[in-house]
């Protein structure tokens, strides 16, 4: 995290991390040019650079929309999630580089400009087999291109974290027209079988890690708790409406457990001889809260480092980003919460998390009524 926006802001391992994008892509292109080099030796230079740019750009597209589930299924992933926007940007660059030269290759020794050529070359929408499949690439680039834009954290906080996710969710719609994009142009042009085995396989593993995931999430949202009635201890009030949600030695220390109680996504912290409760939403992002550790104090979003203070759900200033919090109470070594969500920012006690006593060996202890 940092207070201020800054055009570049690499750590060691964003560095790494784009070198070895950086050596992928070059290595790849390498290999496929070599290789249809060995079989077409008059093939042009246009062409190569198409078809190249064209199958590394769909490679990573997949690469990327694998990320997310991924993520979810085992948090080893998650290092790709927090540099998964400079392998976003780097998908549209080689995207780009595809789109330019095609729209060179075809559509400038007419009479008019090319993007025109782009849209009126070709108009046959009611068929199949000749349907002008270049615009849908031409629709999926420029959704690219506003992701890329926007990429960047001052768009994030700026367009609001809700309309930023909904633009960035607008890579399943791109998806979708690259889709029908390469296969209409196989139909067309092609022969070759890498992009139709790129596509089949991408999207099947697509739709089985997302239905892994989704399954997942899916199945903790269902589990079903027991509700605390307030003539259950002693007739007060103030057990009211609490659920009771695990054993407290399911929670390790700095870290929690999530529930998902009336539609509530609620993290549960132990930290510091205390239980906290916040909400399981990081503002960044939509970030799995629970799934992160308490450093330094402050619960730490696993996605990109976002930060809140356990008690009350703020990031520590300069930062004003906030979350809901809950009541947590202990019942011997069962933890109740209560699903009711205060306003964002608002502090609250926590359970105490009584230690045991330990008396020594044949000893016990006896209670007396005074």
């Amino acid at each position: 995290m940092s207070a201020s926006y800054q055009a570049v802001l690499w750590n060691r391992q964003k560095k790494h991390y784009d070198w070895l994008i950086f050596a992928f892509c070059a290595i790849y292109l390498a290999i496929f040019i070599s290789l249809n080099l060995s079989f077409n030796p008059q093939v042009t230079f246009e062409t190569l650079l198409i078809r190249s740019t064209s199958t590394l750009a769909v490679l990573l597209l997949h690469i990327i929309l694998s990320i997310g589930p991924l993520a979810r299924i085992n948090k080893k992933f998650l290092p790709l999630l927090y540099n998964r926007r400079h392998l976003g940007v780097t998908m549209f660059f080689i995207a780009s580089v595809h789109g330019v030269f095609s729209i060179m290759q075809f559509h400038t020794l007419g009479n008019v400009t090319p993007i025109v050529s782009l849209f009126t070359s070709n108009t046959r929408f009611g068929s199949v087999s000749a349907f002008p499949f270049q615009a849908l690439g031409f629709f999926a680039l420029l959704i690219f291109f506003l992701m890329a834009i926007t990429s960047h954290d001052f768009w994030l906080h700026n367009l609001s974290p809700k309309v930023w996710k909904t633009l960035h969710m607008f890579v399943y719609v791109a998806y979708f027209l690259i889709v029908m994009h390469v296969m209409l142009g196989v139909i067309q042009y092609e022969t070759n079988p890498v992009f139709v085995i790129i596509l089949v396989v991408g999207s099947g593993t697509l739709i089985t890690l997302h239905l892994i995931a989704g399954f997942r999430e899916v199945k903790k949202d269902n589990i079903k708790f027991n509700v605390k009635h307030s003539s259950s201890l002693t007739g007060s009030n103030e057990w009211n409406g609490f659920v009771m949600v695990c054993d407290l030695n399911e929670i390790e220390e700095d870290r929690a457990k999530m529930f998902c109680v009336e539609k509530e996504r609620i993290a549960v912290y132990k930290t510091g001889g205390k239980l906290f409760a916040v909400n399981n939403v990081c503002k960044h992002q939509n970030g799995p809260l629970g799934e992160g550790k308490v450093i330094d104090g402050c619960i730490t979003c696993p996605w990109h480092g976002y930060q809140y203070l356990p008690h009350n759900g703020q990031s520590p200033p300069p930062f004003k980003e906030k979350v809901s919090t809950y009541d947590v109470k202990l019942e011997g070594k069962k933890v109740w919460i209560n699903p009711k969500p205060y306003p964002e920012g608002t502090e609250r006690p926590g359970a105490v998390i009584q230690a045991p006593i330990n008396l020594p060996e044949g000893e016990t202890l006896e209670l007396t009524n005074i």
